[in-house]
């Protein structure tokens, strides 16, 4: 029985040395009929060492935001306050800033606010900017200007905001610090839509084949207003947003849940969450100038 086993084993090492030799031998015969490589040639070879790794799948294409986002946001909608009313339906007291996490310095600005002296220096609009316009009772217009150009109007202010896609340069990008700053877009949370029938794309009934959400995150502010009464943020304030949509009962909304980042002016971030309801058409648009009071 040792005697056939040694047998078996002598038979497969000599198999496994006749494969080696066998390819051993094949290898120096295209060695051998391979042309010389140039020296661009080698030195392609050394740049890429064993070329793409065949674990690391190849980059996603971009995204063309317009024609394949997750979310049809464009058209016309009208602001739903159904929170912090008397914080936004009016202008609050001087020195009224419940739930807003200022640190001293914010507060003993917040109590010295005077719209008077904010109109005299043509800063009106400081209530208007991207760390507080989506609180403001206001319709939006949303249009695109290009692909990867989302433009939002509101007409609380005349107010617009630009929501840059894919990393696309722009002239904002090195602008001086403004109400609306520099927002760059990006759609996140992309899981595919279940259950839908096909359609034609643009035609009636019509869905992306994902879903998902919009983030924007908007630094390069001018100094500005958290609400009306004053309530500050500083130059060094950024604001993240979440946009999200949905439709129920016939209705289409928006959800906008702003993050505010402060650390010149507040101990933590302020977060809150505006609703819209989406029209069929331009009914109540009505563009009115900023108003410090």
């Amino acid at each position: 029985m040792i005697g056939g086993n040694l047998r078996k084993g002598c038979v497969a090492l000599a198999i496994l040395a006749a494969v080696s030799l066998a390819a051993s031998s094949h290898a120096g015969a295209q060695a051998q009929q391979a042309p010389p490589a140039n020296k661009q040639g080698a030195q392609d070879t050394n740049q890429r060492g064993f070329g793409p790794n065949p674990f690391v799948p190849p980059p996603a294409p971009k995204m063309n935001p317009r024609t394949e986002g997750p979310l049809d946001l464009t058209g016309y909608w009208v602001s739903l306050v159904t929170e912090d009313w008397r914080y936004r339906m009016m202008t609050p007291d001087k020195g009224d800033y419940p739930g807003v996490p200022l640190n001293a310095t914010a507060r003993a600005i917040a109590n010295s606010w005077d719209p008077a002296k904010d109109e005299a220096s043509g800063n009106a609009c400081k209530a208007y900017g991207a760390g507080a316009i989506m609180r403001i009772p206001t319709r939006l217009h949303v249009t695109w200007v290009d692909d990867n150009t989302l433009k939002v109007e509101t007409d609380a202010g005349q107010q617009t905001r630009l929501f840059h896609f894919n990393g696309t340069a722009s002239p904002l990008m090195n602008a001086a610090p403004s109400w609306q700053g520099y927002s760059v877009a990006s759609y996140e949370g992309l899981r595919p839509r279940g259950f839908i029938v096909p359609v034609a794309a643009g035609s009636p009934g019509s869905r992306p084949a994902q879903e998902g959400y919009m983030k924007v995150e908007t630094t390069n502010l001018k100094p500005g207003y958290l609400r009306k009464n004053g309530v500050p943020y500083s130059a060094k304030a950024s604001v993240e947003e979440y946009f999200d949509s949905f439709t129920e009962a016939g209705n289409t909304w928006l959800i906008v849940t702003s993050v505010v980042t402060d650390p010149e002016y507040l101990d933590q971030s302020f977060i809150t969450s505006s609703q819209f309801k989406k029209q069929t058409d331009a009914t109540g648009w009505n563009p009115t100038p900023c108003s410090a009071k």
